[in-house]
């Protein structure tokens, strides 16, 4: 059974949960995202959780000054609605008081409400329900369209010079190809908030492709279009 298999339902799921906002980092179903912790606040959260449902929510802060905002102990700044659930499935200590999680995405859910928490960290209610398809693995991947994506993935990789595992690009379901490429893209915080908003995965698959042709026309302005 996968770390997340026990989530078949949004009844399955808690209705409050801590959320970590972070800028330029999202986290999709099934998909990983590495974390090192370190400040306190957030250390607390990390702690909390491991004693409890080991379930946290990855929102982004919404707009420059929010992201600003929210690097200043204590401050609120507003989050963007959409966020994405994960369970903690490692952890370590560090020797300097930092913790290495991973997170395993769940489902993304609606923030409905922030509660008045006396936890150094932020808490809200969410809502599930716009995003249960998340809960079923592959939901969507059998209208992806991989072979543009594979294309244009060389033809950027090829660009800058960069080396990827194809064997494991090819072994890899079109779900975890196309979250785990949005999830490690490049792409500023607005652009990862489309990814992590596409109502299908071939949205989101649609969406990479589009943003991968224009940072390579960009550094390719002669180029006026790639088919």
């Amino acid at each position: 059974m996968g770390y997340t298999d026990r989530y078949r339902t949004t009844a399955d799921l808690p209705g409050t949960i801590p959320v970590f906002p972070l800028a330029g980092a999202i986290l999709l179903p099934r998909g990983q995202l590495p974390l090192n912790i370190f400040e306190p606040r957030y250390l607390k959260m990390i702690d909390d959780a491991i004693r409890g449902e080991r379930i946290i929510g990855m929102v982004q802060p919404d707009g420059d000054e929010a992201i600003l905002a929210s690097q200043i102990d204590g401050r609120k700044p507003p989050l963007c609605a959409t966020g994405c659930a994960g369970r903690i499935t490692s952890f370590a200590e560090t020797g300097d008081g930092r913790i290495v999680i991973t997170l395993t995405g769940i489902c993304r859910f609606t923030l409905a409400g922030e509660l008045p928490a006396m936890t150094p960290y932020r808490q809200f209610e969410v809502d599930w329900e716009a995003f249960a398809d998340d809960l079923t693995p592959g939901h969507g991947q059998d209208e992806v369209s991989r072979e543009r994506l594979l294309e244009i993935l060389k033809e950027y990789l090829d660009t800058h010079g960069l080396q990827a595992d194809w064997r494991a690009i090819k072994l890899s379901s079109n779900e975890t190809l196309v979250n785990s490429l949005s999830t490690i893209s490049p792409y500023g915080p607005r652009e990862k908030q489309a990814l992590l908003e596409a109502k299908t995965l071939e949205d989101r698959n649609q969406m990479l492709i589009a943003l991968t042709e224009q940072a390579l026309r960009e550094l390719s302005p002669g180029d006026a279009t790639m088919q």
